[in-house]
């Protein structure tokens, strides 16, 4: 769980600031952004887990490998991330933000002060579905050696040789009770922001 969770809160953060580089005014940024998306979004989380926990360590990049696997899944859950803040900055009316400038916000301040708050409010569900998958996701970290993963498996299934199919089915509960209390939060949220429009 808390590698969901730190994972999640990193793509969150680095999704969003790659969706407004690639709105922004400067060029180099778009660009930047676009090809990062490009990039990542079109590679298998396989080999950015591969890259993240081989290839780092071989630059003098060391860190557990429970900090390679939030690595690994912020990088590829930012792109994922990116594009649906993406699509909610497109989808906030061209007048709020051309209302906003003629009161003298800086690019900046409009993005934060209008755009932003309209876009993440309309793209709730599309960013749940990009972390649900995140959460599922972290079962590839099992692979890579966390041991948040594996050590808890390893330990069940050596106590209880018989029960490894009772333990791959209470990984799977755990999964759903993760994913549809994400979904629950969701739908409240979403309903609460309702009655405030």
């Amino acid at each position: 769980m808390g590698l969901s969770l730190f994972a999640a809160v990193a793509a969150l953060i680095g999704g969003t600031l790659l969706a407004t580089m690639r709105v922004g005014p400067v060029p180099p940024l778009r660009w930047a952004g676009t090809a990062y998306v490009q990039l990542v979004r079109n590679t298998p989380l396989t080999v950015v887990f591969f890259f993240v926990v081989f290839v780092l360590p071989r630059l003098d990049i060391v860190f557990s490998y429970f900090a390679f696997a939030v690595l690994a899944l912020s990088i590829y859950h930012a792109a994922l991330v990116c594009e649906a803040v993406r699509a909610g900055i497109n989808g906030v009316d061209v007048g709020q933000a051309e209302a906003a400038r003629a009161l003298g916000l800086t690019f900046r301040q409009n993005l934060r002060l209008v755009v932003l708050p309209q876009a993440l409010r309309a793209v709730l569900q599309p960013l749940g579905s990009v972390i649900s998958a995140l959460i599922r996701n972290t079962s590839i970290a099992a692979a890579f050696g966390v041991q948040e993963l594996t050590g808890v498996v390893q330990r069940l299934t050596t106590a209880n040789p018989d029960a490894v199919v009772a333990v791959l089915l209470g990984g799977v509960v755990g999964y759903l009770i993760l994913t549809l209390a994400l979904a629950g939060g969701l739908a409240i949220t979403e309903r609460r922001l309702e009655r405030t429009r």
